[in-house]
């Protein structure tokens, strides 16, 4: 078989090269041809060309496949789309069964009537998740961290730094349907496509990111006590937070809109839009935005 490799060399905290070329050995006797997408943004239509008998792999972490459907999404790819998970939190592969550095598995079905994520006016596709609060914050501070060159960035220890002052909880106000909700004192308010976010965190336990009424979940974090939170916190990633009612709150839906009173980071799949106070999800099967 013929395989055109796109690899991010920034995944994985910039092992994503020498990782890919583990492919070599993966699918020996094929032919593989690699290609940069940190070259290629954008300008996919002549990178993939037109031969449906070259299947593309894609290696990278969730941001990575994020780029991808983005800059692809007025392409029509009749290519078979498999995916090479090397990035850190690889929450999209955990989601559908693969570990990391698994034989490449094909996703061209997870790719297709992707939920839309509308911020300031701009719209993105989104893999996993977008959202407020603790996933934001953990985000913006790994960032930080990668960009002074450290290495080995643990996101559970991030979150802890958040819930004992890091980060400060906003009051919140959000529409599933078009029925409106209010609560005080959110933590984190991430709306799911997949169940995991956050390297492992099992934030929406039922979601099914290929159910027919391609509905998403919205997971609400809540309380007043930061000690409290962050001892029971950590139940989410066996995704038993859920028990747990008085602190968390999980709704359904195919338009949600979240909007908090003061300003906040946001991320979508793990990329970071700092100081947003409002998003809209509008999946697959919402009305479209522009007739709202």
């Amino acid at each position: 078989m013929r395989y055109l490799i796109l690899y991010n060399p920034l995944a994985g905290e910039g092992h994503g090269k020498e990782r890919s070329e583990k492919l070599n050995e993966i699918l020996q006797g094929d032919m593989l041809v690699f290609r940069d997408m940190t070259q290629v943004w954008e300008d996919y239509a002549s990178v993939i060309g037109d031969n449906p008998d070259v299947s593309i792999v894609i290696c990278g972490g969730d941001g990575t496949l994020n780029r991808f459907v983005n800059d692809t999404r007025k392409l029509d790819i009749k290519n078979d789309i498999y995916y090479f998970p090397v990035g850190v939190g690889n929450d999209f592969a955990r989601d559908i069964g693969m570990k990391f550095m698994d034989k490449p598995k094909r996703i061209d079905q997870y790719l297709k009537k992707l939920p839309r994520a509308i911020v300031n006016g701009k719209e993105y596709l989104f893999i996993n998740n977008v959202g407020f609060g603790i996933s934001g914050y953990c985000c913006r501070v790994a960032d930080e961290m990668l960009a002074q060159g450290v290495i080995g960035i643990n996101y559970p220890k991030i979150a802890i730094k958040g819930f004992l002052g890091g980060f400060k909880p906003r009051n919140a106000r959000f529409w599933i349907n078009g029925k409106e909700h209010k609560i005080s004192k959110v933590w984190t308010i991430p709306t799911m496509n997949g169940r995991y976010y956050g390297g492992g965190m099992m934030s929406a336990p039922f979601q099914n990111r290929l159910n027919p009424q391609h509905t998403v979940s919205l997971l609400c974090c809540h309380g007043w006590g930061r000690f409290r939170v962050l001892l029971i916190f950590p139940s989410i990633f066996k995704g038993r937070h859920l028990k747990h009612t008085s602190l968390f709150r999980l709704f359904e839906g195919n338009d949600i809109t979240v909007e908090l009173e003061s300003p906040c980071d946001l991320q979508i799949d793990g990329e970071i839009i700092l100081d947003v106070k409002k998003y809209t999800v509008a999946s697959a099967l919402a009305e479209p935005v522009e007739k709202r």
